[in-house]
């Protein structure tokens, strides 16, 4: 029997691997102003308000990618950030969306108020359905923690809160399916109004 030269054996990749290498990424809050200002449509952001589930993280990238969402923002503190795992289930949206790591998220909604674009969050008990709501124009969708929802500060600083009419005994939707639903809403109408179909 001969002997293989170790140095000389190179394991074949396994392709049925999907094990990523994370890398850092994130944008920071100066790229997302930069990005901001040199769109030449209304933004359509994603906020997350506390996701920590990696599975829901890159799933709702995955969704921003296809919808045409600008950029996806997370606080820095209790939030997944772009691990292997965000990255394998975004099917590529984590490298096309960018994900802006924010130092405080309620004085980022601030800014954005600032700047005219509107927060609408999500919430079970809010008496607007997302498909009466208005979800044109400079927008930003608020989607709260798996668990909680949205923490009590971020929900007072949206300028109004929608929810996801529900007809069955579940009382709420995954935080990514609610992005998909809303995000898609939001092109429905965007769609409409522009008449590109």
């Amino acid at each position: 029997m001969q002997k293989r030269d170790k140095r000389q054996y190179q394991p074949r990749p396994n392709r049925h691997s999907r094990d990523v290498v994370a890398d850092p990424g994130t944008r920071s809050e100066a790229d997302l102003d930069e990005l901001l200002d040199r769109l030449d449509e209304p933004p359509f952001l994603i906020l997350l308000d506390q996701v920590t589930d990696p599975q829901n993280l890159g799933a709702i990238l995955r969704t921003a990618d296809g919808a045409g969402v600008h950029a996806v923002i997370v606080p820095k503190d209790r939030s997944v950030g772009l691990t292997a795992t965000v990255r394998s289930v975004s099917c590529g949206g984590a490298d096309s969306i960018p994900v802006v790591m924010v130092t405080n998220l309620s004085r980022q909604m601030d800014r954005l108020r600032e700047r005219g674009i509107w927060l609408i969050g999500t919430a079970d008990a809010a008496d607007e359905s997302v498909y009466d709501a208005d979800l044109t124009g400079p927008l930003a969708l608020v989607f709260g923690s798996e668990g909680d929802g949205l923490r009590r500060l971020t929900a007072e600083r949206c300028d109004r809160l929608v929810a996801i009419p529900m007809a069955g005994r579940v009382a709420s939707l995954n935080v990514s399916v609610s992005a998909g639903v809303c995000c898609y809403e939001a092109v429905r109408q965007r769609r409409q109004e522009t008449g590109n179909f």
